[in-house]
């Protein structure tokens, strides 16, 4: 009898990366480094992911500067200032300057050289005589005479105190005059119909005439108070 004989079974197929094995079920070594047909690779991914982080920042980078610059800083801007929105007349105002006595005349500079810078919110203007005894502020100008007649107050007259001075006041078409009549030399306020009609025009005045201008004893009973 014959020894029967195995058949030689075939040899098992050997695999190296990277290569397929056929048959159902086979895995296919190296399919990670592989690239599919339907995606970019990796390299493509990472690059179009960089070109999203630069172009980000460069966007809102180009979004600012031309917002800053269809904006400016409030700070750049000029800010207007009083003498651009309302220029003031420069030009010398006219006015009288008749001759004072000595001492009518010392008593005025004393309160020329006091007197503010400004009146309410006009600015001094200069005159076109005594300096030393006129003065006058805005335009139309508010006008002041030191030296001036005393004026004949009436029994009933309209009278005001006006820190610590008591003014005359006299109404009349071309505005409102306001002439001191508790002081030893007479001072003249006049205000111009086109400015407001009211007494607080002297209120700044009245402060300097205190501090320059001596008081008289005997005054209208109208300035008690």
């Amino acid at each position: 009898m014959e020894r029967a004989t195995r058949p030689e079974q075939p040899e098992a197929a050997q695999t190296t990366p990277g290569t397929a094995r056929t048959g159902p079920g086979a895995a296919v070594a190296g399919a990670v480094d592989s690239p599919t047909p339907n995606g970019p690779d990796r390299t493509t991914r990472q690059a179009a992911l960089w070109a999203t982080v630069v172009a980000l920042p460069l966007t809102a980078l180009v979004a600012v500067l031309v917002f800053g610059q269809l904006n400016p800083d409030p700070a750049d801007r000029p800010a207007p200032t009083p003498t651009s929105a309302a220029p003031q007349a420069t030009t010398p105002v006219q006015m009288a300057a008749p001759a004072l006595a000595e001492r009518p005349a010392t008593v005025c500079r004393a309160l020329l050289s006091r007197l503010p810078a400004t009146l309410r919110d006009l600015g001094q203007r200069p005159v076109t005589a005594g300096p030393e005894q006129n003065a006058a502020y805005g335009d139309p100008a508010v006008t002041l005479a030191c030296g001036v007649a005393r004026p004949s107050v009436p029994a009933v007259a309209d009278l005001w105190m006006v820190n610590g001075v008591c003014w005359f006041t006299e109404h009349g078409t071309d505005g409102l005059v306001l002439t001191t009549v508790d002081r030893e030399v007479p001072v003249r306020l006049t205000v111009p119909a086109k400015q407001e009609q009211t007494v607080q025009w002297a209120a700044p005045v009245s402060e300097t005439l205190v501090a320059s201008v001596p008081s008289v004893p005997d005054v209208p009973s109208g300035c008690a108070g």
